[in-house]
């Protein structure tokens, strides 16, 4: 299997497992990746966290696939749209997505690292969008995303440049969460996927749910959506129980 899915404690991990290509995307693991959100959706998943076997976490889309394609131009137009539409559905899951990442993240890479909640990258990771250095364009979303995380002049500057980021550069721009030792990446994203995984699930869903949706809303439409989701937040058996251990303090 190119993508493995395991479930344990309520943290749902999705494994990218092709590490003899660095993790390259082709469009049978753009479609188990699919598979593996919508395992994720169950109730029983409480937080995902997205990792890559292997020495690279992820090398974009895999360019021998597109060569070897009968007709490039629509196996191209397939695969990106068949990833973007399992990473979008990886972001709108009413739950935290942790990625722990190591080695290189390019390309579509990129989209996975933009598509989760909170990031760790193992400290010798490099970040690069690549796509110009193969006569490419930006996909899965990578255009959309991520001058919302860089802002636009930097996202610019790494479609255009081809400048690589270091994993502290990668955090500094606002990619990433925390920069891990290297040895100690699995150990640091497990330990937050567990910590996520025993938080208040309505909250912490509604939470993300109401910051990734408001750059398409207009300030008071998000305002108004806080409102009505504190509102519904607060009669959940959750929020009761957390309200009354604070107020008992």
């Amino acid at each position: 299997m190119s993508v493995r899915w395991e479930l344990s404690g309520g943290v749902g991990r999705i494994t990218l497992d092709r590490p003899d290509v660095s993790n390259a995307v082709d469009l049978p693991t753009a479609q188990a990746l699919a598979d593996a959100v919508t395992a994720a959706e169950s109730d029983e998943v409480r937080v995902v966290l997205l990792t890559g076997a292997g020495a690279r976490f992820c090398a974009g889309g895999d360019v021998r696939s597109f060569l070897a394609a009968e007709e490039p131009p629509k196996y191209l137009h397939q695969l990106a749209s068949e990833l973007e539409a399992a990473l979008r559905r990886l972001s709108e899951l009413p739950k935290p997505v942790v990625a722990g990442v190591q080695g290189a993240v390019a390309g579509a890479g990129l989209a996975f690292v933009l598509n989760a909640d909170v990031v760790v990258a193992a400290r010798s990771t490099k970040f690069r969008m690549a796509y110009s250095g193969i006569g490419l364009t930006p996909d899965c979303g990578v255009s959309y995303l991520l001058p919302r995380a860089v802002g636009t002049q930097r996202a610019l500057e790494l479609a255009l440049t081809g400048r690589t980021l270091t994993a502290e550069e990668a955090r500094d721009w606002g990619l990433v969460t925390e920069v891990s030792d290297d040895e100690l990446l699995n150990d640091r994203a497990t330990e937050l996927a567990t910590a996520l995984a025993t938080g208040p699930a309505t909250a912490l869903g509604q939470a993300k749910r109401l910051i990734r949706s408001s750059f398409e809303a207009a300030r008071e439409d998000s305002a108004a959506d806080e409102a009505d989701t504190i509102a519904a937040a607060v009669t959940t058996p959750e929020a009761r129980e957390l309200i009354e251990r604070f107020t008992a303090r």
